[in-house]
């Protein structure tokens, strides 16, 4: 039940509250007072759009807030979603608020019992806390999809879980057929990409480039191919630094002549310290151009040019370079592709043994689907004699004697659906002794919405609360008085909201709100207030057309309203 209805800077409506009860609620006021505002408030909650310029002119954001009381039991059965909001609203909660704030850039934000949330969260809570009914929603009846959730919501509980099971079913086997199809029809191409798979995964495993294997070649590479320069290079710095002695007996260079230099400084290196540092520092430069020149001999007799390995080195890099071109320059791209090679070949080796196992998943989902939905086919025949038999007697209530409706259930021609192998019209003779025909042919705009309504008292699917946004439109006299019974008795069970503009229907509330716009040196205004009493008999005279000080109008007023 829908307690309280908070508006502020919704369009015309500054600041709002009310109160709502058991029973049906009736909101009321003149052609453009902003009673539209209300339901679109209510359609806000309920996760919809909000509507461009919807904050009153002036205001930074628009902020609608209902505070909902929870039917016992109202997060079971309701799934993961559902559970995973329950899991943010505090235990001691008494009750459940919703809310919704549209700033004035058309930005919108929700929120669950004062957290935040989306919009698709109020829309699975007001699925389930209410249902709404704008101007238009009548309109809907002639949807094939609208007639098939009536017929299926009318069921009950046990033909809605044969449907969501049937609908489980059905989209494995959808997804079973879908795989095998692309499978089969990647067939003729399999033995082609899987020789092209095998061909260079072999190139890369027989291969198996390595980054430091390829840094060290290319420097193998690069002294193999320069030998007789270093050769050259290596013999000029040992004759520079040791003579052109042997290895054994050095003769002159820069050996000899720190020697020398060494030798001279070393007498006169205990008399004076800096002399002495001096010297120490030839000493060492001495020793270390004598080492040079044995690693540059070394180094001579370690260099040989090798034209074999060369060739061998040169071969083993164009063989990771030809690699690198193909699969993206680098030693890591060339393995990555090659890992890729792998999975696709174990995909396409694998694809047989999947197809396979596929068919025989088929084989036995198949069955299970039709099971279901046989299941499904007698339950929607079983629901539709008996909606037949009570949508008549409700339609007797609503000054439609003698109408009927019939349910025609025809079966697809493509078989097996997403709903099932059958899909649901609903045809209505509104007259006595008037052929059926289909709803959109064979109904006005007023008759749909009181089949609506007598659809609505029968198959609430747990609905406590139903929002009626002018489900009147285009009745009134005894129709009018008839509609509005039908209204509060469908209140009894829980709660109706609903926004007329027809005495008959406001005279049967229990309790009534009008809506009035005013306009002052700051703007248009609408107000909206709980009225009861003579202010209640005020506005019923209203309704009726009347002048405020009419007697015979205020009289009729009292009447209805004793009446109601």
């Amino acid at each position: 039940m829908l307690r309280e209805l908070r508006i502020e800077n919704l369009l015309l409506i500054e600041r709002a509250e009310l109160r709502f009860g058991p029973g049906l609620n009736a909101i009321t006021g003149e052609t453009g007072a902003g009673k539209t505002i209300l339901a679109h408030s209510i359609d806000l909650l309920s996760g919809g759009n909000a509507r461009d310029g919807i904050v009153r002119p002036g205001a930074s954001e628009a902020y609608v807030e209902g505070a909902f009381a929870m039917p016992q039991g109202f997060f079971e059965d309701g799934g993961d979603e559902l559970a995973e909001i329950a899991a943010r609203i505090p235990e001691s909660a008494d009750g459940l608020v919703l809310a919704r704030r549209v700033s004035a850039a058309g930005r919108t934000s929700a929120f669950v019992a004062g957290r935040s949330a989306s919009a698709r969260d109020l829309r699975l809570l007001a699925g389930r806390l209410l249902g709404f009914y704008g101007q238009h929603e009548h309109r809907r009846l002639t949807l094939a999809s609208a007639q098939m959730e009536i017929l299926d919501g009318f069921g009950g509980a046990q033909q809605i879980a044969l449907r969501s099971r049937y609908r489980q079913a059905q989209l494995r086997v959808g997804a079973i057929e879908r795989e095998l199809a692309e499978l089969r029809e990647r067939e003729g191409a399999r033995e082609r990409d899987l020789d092209l798979m095998r061909f260079e995964f072999s190139e890369i495993e027989a291969a198996a480039p390595e980054q430091e294997e390829v840094e060290g070649l290319e420097t193998e590479r690069s002294r193999l191919q320069a030998v007789e320069f270093l050769r050259e290079a290596a013999s000029r710095g040992a004759v520079a630094l040791a003579g052109g002695g042997d290895a054994a007996v050095e003769e002159g260079g820069a050996r000899a002549a720190l020697d020398e230099a060494d030798a001279a400084l070393r007498g006169g290196a205990d008399r004076d310290a800096e002399l002495a540092t001096i010297a120490g520092r030839v000493a060492a430069l001495a020793i270390e151009a004598g080492e040079a020149a044995r690693d540059l001999r070394g180094y001579l007799d370690r260099l040989e040019a090798d034209p074999g390995r060369l060739m061998v080195v040169e071969e083993r890099l164009d063989v990771i370079d030809r690699l690198k071109r193909k699969h993206g320059g680098s030693v890591e791209s060339v393995l990555a592709y090659g890992e890729r090679c792998r999975e696709q070949i174990e995909r396409l080796v694998g694809t047989e043994e999947r197809s396979l196992g596929l068919e025989s998943e088929l084989s036995a989902t198949t069955p299970d689907r039709d099971r279901i939905g046989v299941e499904l086919s007698a339950a929607r025949a079983a629901a539709a004699r008996r909606l037949e038999t009570a949508v008549g007697a409700e339609l007797g209530k609503l000054a439609m004697d003698g109408a009927r409706l019939e349910v025609e259930l025809n079966d697809n021609p493509a078989g097996w659906g997403p709903n099932g192998r059958e899909s649901v019209e609903l045809r209505v003779a509104t007259n006595p002794g008037m052929p059926l025909a289909p709803l959109r042919d064979a109904a006005s705009g007023g008759e749909l919405s009181r089949l609506m309504l007598a659809l609505c008292s029968l198959g609430g699917g747990g609905t406590r609360t139903f929002v009626f946004d002018e489900i009147d439109a285009g009745i009134g006299g005894t129709t009018a008085t008839a509609v509005g019974e039908r209204l509060r008795a469908l209140g009894r069970d829980g709660q109706v909201i609903c926004i007329t503009h027809l005495a008959q229907v406001a005279a049967q509330a229990d309790r009534n709100f009008t809506i009035a716009k005013r306009a002052d040196a700051g703007g248009a205004r609408t107000t909206v207030d709980r009225v009861e009493g003579e202010a209640l008999v005020a506005e019923i005279t209203r309704m009726l057309g009347a002048a405020a000080g009419d007697a015979a109008a205020g009289a009729h007023a009292r009447d209805l309203l004793a009446a109601g």
